[in-house]
C-alpha cells in the first residue's frame, strides 16, 4: 500500500486538519494553507482545541478555524432529569425509522420535550492530519472524541511522540519552518497554491525561521520562499511593531535651528593661492 503524502489525500474522501493545544505562529499558518488548498478538492476542514487569539489575525482565513472535530455521533442527553427514573431504554426499528423509546420507573414521569438536547460528536473525516506538537499528547481534542475508522497522519519538522497504544504516520523534515514542509507537500501533492495560501505561507516561514537566522534555514527555504512570492504570495506587515511613546519619555538634545543659505552661495568664486617663498 502507497502511503505517502500525496497518495493520503488523493484516497481521502475528507479531510480534518487539526491543530495543536498550543500551536505556533508558524504551524497556524501552515495547517491553514493546507486546508485553503485543498479546499477545491475535497471536503476539508480545520480545527483547533481553543479559539484563535489576536496573534493570528492578519493569517487569510483565519475564521474557518473551528474548534469542532466533526459529527460522526449523535448525543441524547436529558437535562435536569435523574437518570435513576429511568426503568430502561428501548431501540426499535418500524420500517425505515428507528425509534428509541425510554421507560421511567413506576409512579415517574418521562423526560420532557424541552429537556431533551441534540449534540453531534466524532471525527467524521476518513483522514486526519495533526500538525506540528511535539508527542500525540500536544493534541488533547483528539483523545477526547472518538476517531475509530480514521486514518492518522503528522507532519512536523521533528518526529511526534506517540503512546504504544496509538498509531499516528509521521512526515518530518528538519527544514527552516513547517510552512517549508508544507509548501513542498501542498506541491507534491498537486493541490491549489494560490495567492492566499502563499501569502500565509510567507509570514509563516518568515516567523518560523525567525526572519531566515534559523540553523535549518537552507538554499531550499529561499527557493520555497522566492516559488511563494510566484505564486502571488505577498509578505505581510506585522501589527504592533510601531511603538508610541509618551512624550518627553525619551531625551533628546536641543536641535539648533537650521541657517539659512547665503545669498552669493551660487555666484562663482575665485580663490587665490599662498605663494611661499
Amino acid at each position: 500500500m502507497d502511503n505517502t503524502f500525496p497518495s493520503l489525500i488523493s484516497s481521502a474522501n475528507s479531510v480534518l486538519i487539526l491543530l495543536s493545544d498550543k500551536p505556533s505562529f508558524d504551524q497556524v499558518a501552515a495547517g491553514l494553507s493546507l486546508y485553503l488548498s485543498l479546499g477545491d478538492k475535497k471536503d476539508a476542514s480545520i480545527s483547533s482545541p481553543k479559539p484563535m487569539t489576536v496573534e493570528f489575525n492578519r493569517l487569510v482565513g483565519v475564521n474557518k478555524i473551528t474548534q469542532e472535530l466533526g459529527n460522526k455521533n449523535l448525543t441524547i442527553l436529558f437535562k435536569d432529569y435523574p437518570a435513576e427514573n429511568i426503568e430502561r431504554v428501548s431501540a426499535d426499528v418500524e420500517g425505515s425509522e428507528f425509534k428509541l423509546t425510554v421507560i421511567p420507573k413506576v409512579g415517574l414521569t418521562s423526560p420532557q420535550k424541552e429537556q431533551v438536547e441534540l449534540s453531534s460528536s466524532g471525527v467524521a473525516s476518513d483522514l486526519v492530519i495533526l500538525v506540528g506538537g511535539d508527542n500525540d499528547s500536544d493534541f488533547s481534542s483528539l483523545n477526547k472524541e472518538d476517531s475509530s475508522g480514521a486514518k492518522i497522519v503528522h507532519v512536523g519538522i521533528k518526529q511526534l511522540l506517540v503512546s504504544p497504544n496509538k498509531q499516528i504516520m509521521s512526515y518530518t523534515l528538519p527544514v527552516s519552518s513547517l510552512s517549508e514542509l508544507i509548501t513542498v507537500l501542498i506541491k507534491e501533492s498537486n493541490l491549489t497554491l494560490d495567492g492566499d495560501s502563499a501569502t500565509n505561507l510567507i509570514a509563516g516561514i518568515e516567523e518560523g525561521s525567525d526572519n531566515f537566522t534559523g540553523e535549518a534555514v537552507s538554499a531550499d527555504t529561499f527557493e520555497v520562499f522566492a516559488h511563494l512570492l510566484r505564486s502571488g504570495g505577498q509578505r505581510l506587515q506585522k501589527s504592533g511593531l510601531k511603538r508610541e511613546y509618551p512624550k518627553g519619555s525619551i531625551p533628546t538634545a536641543p536641535q539648533p535651528a537650521p541657517q539659512s543659505t547665503p545669498k552669493d552661495w551660487f555666484e562663482p568664486k575665485i580663490y587665490k593661492g599662498t605663494s611661499v617663498s
